[in-house]
């Protein structure tokens, strides 16, 4: 499928507004990063986007082998309907990754995957490989569209959803996307920035 035009603009008139509002906080966070733990500030994590592996960045928020200690606590797994690995109170989250994470500014960094065309402002939850080959057929669609920062499904409430569910958020938003549903979720989005404070 062929990005829209309109969706393209709409992502770099986005991304650049967005880099304009925390581009001055990225030292900050950086400083805060490095004094609270050991590893690098920013991480760079594989994911699937237009049906083809990237890199996407984001600030570290975790201890610097927290991929190694996955299969360690796997037991402790909150999302045991699909593929998704999610622990509510993660051992391997450091204090300032905890607070990064709580007001939602650990993934700012992908704005820059958006300006390289790599990902969507909005569109499907970027999904690590190993997750996006267990999708159910019906579902393969989602693979195949730019991914996005934001989403029909994070704003939904992705993060508490049956994982079915919220393939068929995704699904939907693929199938019906358009350049008004597009702002109001990024709308919602403000909104849960700065009102939400249970993000995890």
């Amino acid at each position: 499928m062929k990005y829209p035009l309109w969706k393209r603009f709409f992502d770099i008139t986005g991304a650049v507004l967005g880099l304009l509002i925390f581009l001055p906080l990225f030292p900050l966070i950086a400083l805060a990063i490095k004094l609270d733990s050991e590893g690098p500030v920013f991480v760079r994590l594989k994911r699937v986007s237009e049906g083809r592996e990237i890199m996407v960045y984001k600030f570290r928020s975790m201890i610097k082998n927290a991929e190694e200690q996955k299969v360690r606590l796997a037991h402790l797994n909150e999302r045991n309907d699909g593929p998704l690995f999610k622990i509510r109170k993660d051992p391997r989250v450091t204090r300032v990754g905890r607070f990064i994470r709580r007001i939602r500014i650990d993934e700012s960094p992908q704005l820059v995957n958006v300006l390289r065309g790599e990902l969507g402002l909005v569109g499907p939850r970027p999904r690590e490989p190993e997750e996006a080959r267990q999708y159910p057929r019906e579902y393969k669609k989602i693979i195949d569209f730019r991914n996005g920062v934001t989403g029909y499904s994070q704003v939904n409430g992705a993060s508490s959803l049956p994982f079915i569910k919220e393939l068929e958020l995704d699904k939907y938003y693929v199938e019906n996307f358009s350049f008004w549903l597009d702002l109001k979720i990024v709308l919602k989005t403000i909104v849960i920035l700065f009102f939400d404070p249970t993000a995890v």
